[in-house]
């Protein structure tokens, strides 16, 4: 990479000096001047999970399910419909009416999957900052596109003026001839 180049071009694009430019605006407008494709697909970078996340995103999707909702409502009913037979038919129950050990089982499922789903987000909010990064990074490199089109473009413009200009001077000096030739006539 051309180092004077990358410096006019970091004063010119970003309004920067190229000292006064962070790692990541470098790298962005290296891209630029390499020519070089700077999108990749999130898929393949965040992959790299080690078996207890992996187990941590199951638990949070299934978690956050209608799936589980729909099972989960289905056993406390369940235990509901269980406790009033047995209280019925056999005047007792295994858990009586404030439903203590229910209480405790869901105490005890949702203080182990609180954690598990907290764990799942804090991830996922990783994930989220790298992607936001990763947007910017992509959205900088294509201002910067944008932005040396627009110069291209601007050039090409003003030198169709010039040859404009030059066509309309060679026009009139044509016009003056024939006007001259029209008046010794």
């Amino acid at each position: 990479m051309n180092e004077e180049k990358a410096r006019k071009l970091a004063s010119r694009f970003v309004n920067k000096e190229w000292d006064d430019l962070t790692d990541f605006e470098k790298r962005v407008l290296k891209t630029f001047i390499d020519k070089q494709v700077i999108a990749r697909d999130p898929k393949f970078i965040y992959d790299d999970r080690t078996f207890g996340e992996r187990i941590a995103d199951r638990v949070a999707k299934f978690g956050g399910s209608w799936t589980f909702i729909l099972i989960f409502f289905g056993v406390l009913t369940l235990w509901v419909i269980l406790n009033s037979y047995v209280l019925i038919n056999y005047k007792d129950t295994f858990d009586p009416y404030p439903y203590i050990l229910l209480n405790l089982f869901l105490s005890m499922l949702a203080a182990l999957q609180a954690p598990v789903i907290m764990m799942s987000q804090n991830r996922q909010a990783a994930k989220d900052r790298l992607d936001a990064q990763h947007d910017y990074e992509v959205n900088l490199k294509a201002e910067l596109e944008i932005l040396s089109l627009h110069e291209k473009l601007d050039d090409l413009r003003d030198q169709k003026w010039i040859e404009l200009v030059k066509i309309q001077q060679q026009q009139i000096g044509l016009l003056e001839t024939i006007a001259s030739r029209e008046r010794s006539r």
